[in-house]
């Protein structure tokens, strides 16, 4: 049964013999409203507030659970960001391995390339000078004879009787000297007066 601060005030007694003032009830009965009253006021700013916090209480718990959320939501992200980056690091070593052995193996190619070149250029080099050294002897060689052979370049071989040269005609016997030139036959050139005496020197 709910009472009001209304119901106290307006409550009425049956009236006995020796019965109470009703003057003292009812003053009682106006000093229990008024504090009924102020009561119902502090319970109802009481419900107030509780209805307030348990509202409050809803959004803290809504505000909780999408944290949890975000939170479970994150560290799924994170997970799988973790894992996409220990994949992406392995594929970047990987890559950095199999780039690395390529660049290893291509400069070894070069490598063998230049051994090869330069094992050429050896080759040509040694080639060359064999090449000269056997044209430097031929040249020694030739001008060893050519120095050691000089009496050979006057010599004239003997023509049998008497035969007509460019220069004339020459009669030779051992042990006698003996030249005829034909001056119509030799030309006007500086030197052939000289002739003879060469001839002389070569006998």
């Amino acid at each position: 049964m709910k009472l009001t601060a209304l119901e106290i005030k307006q409550q009425q007694f049956e009236k006995a013999l020796r019965g109470y003032d009703q003057a003292e009830v009812q003053s009682y009965l106006n000093l229990l409203a008024a504090e009924w009253e102020i009561m119902v006021g502090k319970i109802r700013e009481l419900e107030n507030q509780v209805s307030g916090l348990n509202d409050k209480l809803k959004h803290y718990e809504r505000v909780e659970e999408a944290l949890h959320e975000t939170l479970q939501t994150a560290k799924s992200s994170a997970e799988e960001k973790l894992v996409g980056a220990r994949k992406e690091a392995k594929n970047i070593v990987e890559k950095a391995e199999l780039e690395a052995e390529t660049i290893y193996q291509e400069a070894h190619r070069e490598r063998w390339k230049i051994r090869q070149h330069t094992l050429q250029i050896v080759e040509k080099r040694e080639e060359m000078v064999q090449s000269l050294r056997s044209f430097l002897e031929n040249i020694n060689h030739s001008l060893d004879q050519f120095g050691g052979d000089k009496q050979s370049l006057f010599t004239v071989p003997e023509m049998p009787d008497a035969q007509q040269n460019p220069m004339g005609t020459t009669h030779r016997k051992k042990g006698k000297k003996q030249t005829e030139t034909d001056d119509s036959a030799i030309p006007d050139i500086p030197g052939n007066e000289k002739i003879d005496d060469i001839l002389d020197q070569i006998d």
